[in-house]
């Protein structure tokens, strides 16, 4: 072969070598660059709500009906047919008293009274007859009134040793027994009806404006593991000076478990704030982080958020978002950023 051939035909190969690669990248290219398929979404609105702050307070379970029993005269206790959680009705004996000081002392204005009934009885006979005077039956009248008084004094003060139930009700607390020596103001037992309860909290006076007669409040009982919702009854129009706080009473439902002085949670409003929530779905894992795709003129647009609490199926948004944001809410686990997207009515 000639040298001048040998050449052009080399040159002719390194052009055709060169053609093809130019061509082969240029398809690679095309491949490339080319758009992906468009993704049916479902997308969602950014929903601004209120919410609304709570915090706790403890209470305790109380006995909307109560009494301490006590006795109103000095003896020893010769009866008591009661025992702790004795069930009681209203009239039955609980404690009798024995004071023999005061039947004497009946007995004595009885005595009395009749004496002087009999003097007024006679000097009315003789004034009829007139044997006496007007004065003097005046006086009879007087002196028959001050034993009548001091005789119904004396059988109130014998009535005080007999104590029955005020009302219907369980016999919570038994302090005396027969024998002990029963004074005035000294309690005996407690005795409470346990058919309505009630929860008394003491509330911030900062917290306690917020409440008002009729409100109701969510209420958490540990030990019967019971969630009740208490009605505001009572509001004390005065806070404490030393605790800063109010007695607030809470009527509550009855329900099996409970029991006066068990342990109570009282959840107060203590104000709101507007914060955005977003379906659950429409956020992915994105490693530590979570991301979600934002519709902006049919294409998807990555936005990495900062979530807060879930309330049923919704998320809060605490970063990342703005209100009226269009969020995809599903087929978003693959979807990349930029993405087309069709918006499935």
């Amino acid at each position: 072969m000639k040298p001048s051939l040998f050449v052009k035909t080399l040159g002719i190969s390194c052009l055709l070598i060169l053609t093809v690669s130019t061509s082969a990248w240029t398809v690679e290219e095309k491949k490339q660059t080319a758009p992906p398929p468009p993704v049916e979404v479902t997308a969602s609105e950014v929903e601004v709500t209120k919410l609304v702050d709570q915090t706790e307070v403890v209470g305790t379970v109380e006995a909307v009906q109560q009494a301490r029993i006590a006795a109103k005269v000095s003896g020893t206790i010769s009866e008591m047919p009661i025992v702790l959680g004795s069930r009681v009705k209203k009239g039955d004996l609980l404690v009798k008293i024995a004071a023999e000081e005061i039947s004497a002392r009946v007995l004595q204005a009885q005595a009395q009274l009749e004496q002087a009934r009999r003097n007024l009885e006679r000097e009315k006979k003789l004034l009829a007859k007139n044997a006496s005077t007007r004065e003097t039956v005046k006086s009879m009248q007087d002196i028959y009134a001050v034993a009548r008084a001091a005789y119904r004094e004396a059988r109130s003060m014998l009535r005080y040793t007999t104590i029955t139930a005020p009302f219907t009700g369980v016999v919570t607390r038994k302090i005396a027994s027969v024998g002990d020596l029963a004074t005035p103001g000294t309690p005996l037992l407690q005795l409470e009806n346990s058919d309505r309860l009630q929860v008394v909290a003491a509330i911030p006076e900062a917290l306690v404006l917020a409440i008002k007669l009729g409100d109701t409040l969510p209420i958490s009982i540990p030990a019967p593991k019971l969630e009740l919702t208490g009605t505001v009854a009572e509001i004390a129009p005065a806070a404490d000076k030393v605790t800063r706080t109010s007695p607030v009473k809470f009527d509550i439902p009855t329900a099996p478990g409970l029991r006066t002085g068990q342990f109570a949670r009282v959840r107060l409003p203590a104000g709101a704030t507007r914060t955005m929530f977003v379906p659950v779905s429409a956020v992915v894992p994105f490693g530590q982080m979570d991301k979600v795709f934002v519709v902006e003129n049919n294409i998807a647009r990555l936005r990495l958020v900062r979530t807060g609490m879930q309330k049923g199926n919704q998320l809060e948004i605490l970063a990342g978002l703005e209100p009226g944001d269009l969020v995809v809410t599903d087929n978003n686990r693959h979807l990349v950023d930029g993405a087309p997207l069709i918006l499935r009515k």
